[in-house]
């Protein structure tokens, strides 16, 4: 082994150390959510992975699935500001962003905050909303700033936008342009629970008033510091060759053997590799290692590609669906 990657591995072992015992809290909030949701551990460490990797989460599933309940007990566990944003067609951006009002005693307008000035926003059925909601939610989503009159104001760290989308129910909705799509780290979809899974949301939930009880694990300040050490894990070069090359294959499929020209409309931009090298990292942490491996990648892919390979009217005449495209690239791509 030469100086270089002795130095390399040194370096590793000592991050690695450290994200050992900074890591501690963020398993305990996986352990402190999943005694009030039973049956999403999938959901619940997608949302920590966005909160580390720095990222939006956009949630599908059928209603009654305890998304909105989730990202509840996860705003608890962190003790950091929560809103939660009821999504509907005549909803405006000054509902969202807030907006300037005159006060009349003084004689001057003044800005009025909107429910957008959190740590974690929950935008519940986001495609609910017209374009001019969904653009204002961009600014904020994209540059954590928002824009009132001709004033412009930081969101505080950490934020967090964790939208809800219902698949089933299409009247009245309004489809979220790609352009917006790109801009979430994951999409994560949510699925039914199993029967054990059931029989103890049964039990723990078929009261009246059932015992919703979150306790604080972490806070604001973890988090920041947290992300430091996120951004300090090493990413092998045959690991971000790995990763690029999954993305490549979404544009251009014949490159790695693939007959999928024809089903694929648009591939994952640039912001997909970015963010799916965060997500493996954020991954990494969640397991207190230092480095990220081509299981870390290969665990976040399909969250991360799902919602940006757009696909033909070709595909959907076979029902062919954007998971089975990105599968069967993650079949063909060799793993270092």
């Amino acid at each position: 082994m030469t100086s270089t990657a002795t130095n390399t591995h040194e370096k590793i072992e000592a991050l690695s150390q450290q994200i050992k015992a900074h890591s501690k809290p963020f398993r305990q909030l996986i352990a402190e959510v999943g005694n009030t949701i039973v049956g999403q551990e999938v959901l619940i460490h997608r949302m920590l992975v966005g909160l580390l990797g720095n990222g939006h989460l956009l949630i599908e599933g059928v209603p009654g699935l305890a998304k909105t309940t989730a990202v509840s007990c996860l705003a608890k566990g962190v003790q950091t500001g929560f809103q939660r944003l009821q999504f509907t067609p005549d909803l405006l951006p000054a509902d969202l962003i807030g907006t300037l009002i005159y006060r009349p005693q003084d004689q001057k307008f003044v800005v009025q905050k909107g429910p957008i000035f959190s740590n974690i926003i929950l935008a519940d059925e986001i495609n609910r909303a017209p374009a001019k909601v969904q653009s204002a939610l961009l600014e904020a989503m994209q540059e954590r700033q928002v824009t009132i009159g001709t004033n412009t104001y930081p969101l505080d760290e950490p934020f967090l936008v964790m939208a809800t989308q219902n698949p089933v129910e299409q009247e009245g909705t309004y489809p979220l342009p790609e352009a917006q799509m790109d801009r979430f780290m994951l999409k994560v979809v949510v699925n039914y629970p199993n029967r054990d899974q059931e029989l103890t949301i049964l039990e723990r939930m078929s009261s009246t008033r059932p015992k919703i009880a979150t306790n604080a694990v972490t806070s604001p300040a973890e988090i920041v510091a947290a992300r430091s050490l996120v951004d300090q894990i090493y990413v092998d070069r045959k690991v971000q060759e790995y990763i690029v090359d999954l993305v490549i294959a979404t544009r251009e499929p014949k490159a790695y053997g693939l007959e999928l020209d024809e089903f694929i409309q648009y591939g994952a931009s640039p912001r997909a590799t970015i963010n799916l090298t965060l997500a493996a990292k954020a991954n990494a942490f969640l397991h207190g290692r230092g480095h990220v491996l081509p299981t870390d990648v290969k665990e976040m892919a399909l969250d991360v590609l799902r919602h940006r390979v757009i696909l033909t009217y070709e595909a959907e005449a076979e029902e062919k669906t954007s998971e089975d495209i990105v599968r069967a690239i993650m079949d063909a791509v060799p793993v270092p």
